[in-house]
Order: structure tokens, then sequence, then C-alpha cells
């Protein structure tokens, strides 16, 4: 099977760490010396296996920016790579940054923060807010995890609220849930060994994990490539004839070949494909998820940033609908100019319309005249030049955007688009 990404989310103090450094621990990812450390630190009591990630979270004390941090382990079945993304609300940004290439997301719910007495439980804001961007950003998979089931007298009865209330939100906000597991991080309960409950007899957190599928893009779709590298003089030939240049870039989705009929975006032209290329050898085709070098018939006008697309297939706009996930700490206002970066190509952008922003909380859009930071909304974007975008939920390259400050150099914000617009000619 292939290897597994997966992104943990939580509140701070959910236990995230500990669960973390569980798998760690379980998996034998730990190396000697590091394990000697936590068992000298633990002097004879039990290990702290949240430790392994101390030194992270001091930095982060510390005000250096970390995007995420990247741990390993395996199994006998699969290889896995956790993204391990900040708990707090002030490092959303950086949760978007893990959820965006993840083929899963473990959601952690403290059981010990909720209180059971409700009539109905009430989830945490950064559960649901977490769980909302994983399926903004299309992980294909969310897992909850109810932590820290060891500290309730009846916890056979606390989890079942505590499912009852994520099923119902799951339901409203339309969430793809493989499995929502009871787990103990700390005495390690339902992590890597099934729990020995009378009121549980479904899989461990990480059986659940080894058959979860990875992420995929459609290879069955027209061919959606953005050129990231110009290679010229490939063959290092004598002379002054024809030399041709190879286009290299990650396919979005669908598939080429050798006589395929092709169009670059955006000027439009045509052309035949003479090869097709993987790793600097010459192959039959290559499909989606490929990084693919393409050799044209003939010389075209092709830079970095273009897009090399099924002759008729893509339709290119300059305005769009989408949803903004908002990461900066000044507000999204209507008028402001920003750069975006579709595919490999920068161009400048506005926000003409901010729509609407979602209440987390009851999941229902409220007016708005501007996006604060962690914030989700439905804007309407305008671009300086036409470009090919697609929904998001069709293809996670072609539909999604980076917003920078012009002024700042930060990362502001992450654009999905909703639906095709119609092409339109605006001044800027």
């Amino acid at each position: 099977m292939k290897a597994l990404r997966f992104l943990t989310a939580g509140s701070v103090d959910d236990g995230k760490s500990t669960l973390i450094g569980r798998l760690l621990f379980d998996g034998q990812a730990i190396l000697a010396d590091q394990l000697d450390t936590l068992e000298r630190r633990a002097a004879g009591r039990p290990i702290d296996l949240s430790l392994l990630t101390d030194g992270l979270e001091a930095e982060r004390e510390q005000g250096i920016t970390i995007d995420v941090a990247y741990r390993y382990f395996a199994t006998k079945t699969r290889k896995f790579i956790i993204a391990d993304a900040p708990g707090h609300e002030q490092y959303t940004r950086n949760m978007v940054t893990a959820a965006a290439g993840s083929d899963a997301a473990v959601v952690l719910v403290d059981i010990t923060k909720l209180n059971l007495n409700e009539a109905e439980v009430t989830l945490l804001p950064q559960t649901r807010r977490h769980s909302l961007l994983a399926q903004l950003l299309r992980v294909p998979s969310i897992v909850f995890a109810v932590n820290k089931i060891d500290a309730l007298d009846d916890a056979g009865a606390g989890f079942a609220k505590v499912k009852t209330a994520l099923d119902k939100f799951a339901a409203a906000a339309g969430l793809n849930v493989a499995a929502t597991v009871p787990v103990s991080a700390l005495r390690g309960d339902n992590v890597t060994q099934p729990l020995d409950a009378p009121w549980w007899n479904g899989e461990s957190l990480l059986q659940v994990l080894e058959r979860l599928p990875t992420s995929s893009e459609r290879t069955d779709a027209p061919l959606s490539l953005p050129v990231q590298y110009v290679q010229k003089n490939a063959h290092q030939s004598e002379g002054t004839g024809f030399q041709p240049r190879v286009l290299w870039g990650r396919i979005a989705h669908g598939a080429v070949k050798a006589g395929d009929t092709i169009e670059v975006l955006p000027s439009k032209q045509t052309a035949v494909v003479a090869e097709v290329r993987l790793a600097g050898e010459t192959v039959d085709s290559a499909a989606a998820g490929d990084s693919a070098g393409l050799v044209l018939d003939r010389q075209l006008d092709v830079s970095r940033g273009d897009w090399i697309v099924t002759p008729g297939s893509a339709s290119q706009t300059k305005t769009f609908p989408a949803t903004l996930a908002w990461l900066d700490t000044e507000a999204a206002k209507p008028g402001r100019k920003y750069w975006v970066r579709h595919g490999n190509r920068w161009v400048q952008a506005r926000i003409s319309a901010i729509k609407s922003v979602l209440d987390i909380n009851t999941l229902q859009p409220q007016d708005a005249h501007e996006l604060p930071v962690n914030t989700i909304g439905r804007v309407q974007m305008e671009v300086q030049h036409e470009l090919p975008v697609e929904p998001f939920k069709d293809n996670r390259v072609g539909g999604a955007l980076i917003v920078v400050d012009p002024a700042s150099h930060r990362t502001s914000g992450a654009l999905l688009v909703d639906v095709q617009a119609a092409p339109v000619e605006e001044a800027w």
C-alpha cells in the first residue's frame, strides 16, 4: 500500500503531542538516544511521550515560525507520514498548510473539556474549525479521536454522547468521517492495540489508519499541466539547428502520450506532443500525479506559469467566486490589491466583494464586510490576467490559489474556487 500522509489537529492540551509520541513509540520510530533521554527524565515514572515534540513547542513559544513538523513511522503493512500542525487558534494557518497535501486528518477531541451533563454536548470551536478546514482543503478522510477516556468513570457513556455530537456536526457540515474512535494517548488505549472494554468492539486508531485510502487525482479527465520549468538544450547537441525544449510540470489531472494534440494557455496555441519524459527517460505516457516533461513537435512561446491542456477543455476568466480561508492578522477587505499564485503563475488580484463569513458554531453564513484572521468566507475575486481556474472539488491544483500581501509578503489566505465562472473583460 502507498504511504499515508495524515495530519493531527486539535485544541491546545488535547493530547496531540502525546498521541504522536505514542504512535512513534509503539511504531519503534524513536532513536535509542531519544528513548534514553526520556527514561532519564522520567526517573522511574512512566515516560512522558509528549516530550518528543517539546523542542518544536519551545521554538513556537519563542516566536520562531514553523509551518509544519513531519514525523515518520511504519508498521508491517504500511508507512506513515505525520504532519504535526500546532493546536492554538493563532496557528490555524499552519493547519491549512498541513491539510493541503494530506490523505487524512486525525482531529483530537479532549473529552475532559466537554460538559457531558448537557443534553447535547457542545463541541469546542477548534474541533469545528479544524474539521471544516480539512473538508474545505479536500482531505479525503477525517477521523475523530476522542482522547482521555481513561479520565472518566463511565467512559462508554461519555464516548457515546460525544460521538452523537460529532455525528450531528458531521452530518450538518457534510464531512466525510471515516471513523470516530475512543483513545487514551497517555495509557495507549486503542491507539495501536484494540481497546479491551465491553462497550467497544471497533478498530484501534492505527487499524483505521492502515485501511484508509490515499488521495488520487483524476486520470479520466482532460489533460491539465501547469508548466514549472522549461529545459533548453535538453539533448546537448552541437550546431545551431532545431533544439527541442522540454516543458516540465506535475500533471494536475488527465493523461498525456506522444501524438496527443495540446493547447497552451494563455496563448491558446496548439501543438502535438512529440515525446513524453519521466525522470529524463522517454516513456509512452504519463498521468495525473506524475512530474512529466513534454517535447512538442514545434517551437511555441511557453514559459513558467503557462498551462498545457487538452484543446477546448479549459476556459479562462478574470473573475470567479471562491471560498477564502483568511490567515493574516490584517483583515481581508474588498478593493485592496493582493498577489495570488495559481499553479506556477503570479498575478495581481483583488477581492471585489465579500459575500459572507461562515459561523463555525451554527455552520450558517453571516453578512460580513471584512474577514478577520482565521475566518472562512465566500468572496468574489478579480484577477489582472485571465486564468484557467477550475472548481476546487474537481482539481485541487487548478482550483487553489494562495494570496500574498504585496507590502509585507506574508501568505495571507488560501483561495478555493467554488464554481467555474464565465470569462469577462474588465479593465484594471
